[in-house]
């Protein structure tokens, strides 16, 4: 996966966002896309079992307003299959 430069400076970050039932999941940011004149975030869900592997990479929208930023949930199908593709697309690319 190609990382920004942003999250390449620091060693890690990590966020704390709400799932469908109101917990909170700590995740640390994998990586920030830009995709279709929009920032998508890819997120690692941190398990207490540190050697969970099931867990799922979670890509949420990032959005910026002013200074604040905050991560929206990618509500439209199409835009997150598109996502998805052009994430595994770049997979694709390293793998080669």
């Amino acid at each position: 996966m190609i990382m920004s430069d942003e999250i390449q400076e620091t060693e890690q970050q990590y966020v704390e966002i709400f799932d469908e039932d109101g917990q909170i999941i700590k995740c640390e940011i994998y990586d920030i896309i830009d995709f279709e004149n929009k920032t998508y975030a890819l997120l690692l869900p941190l398990s207490e079992d540190e050697n969970d592997e099931d867990s799922e990479v979670i890509v949420m929208e990032y959005v910026e307003e002013g200074e604040d930023g905050y991560f929206k949930n990618i509500e439209n199908d199409t835009e997150f299959q598109k996502v998805c593709a052009y994430i595994e697309s770049l997979d694709d690319e390293e793998g080669e």
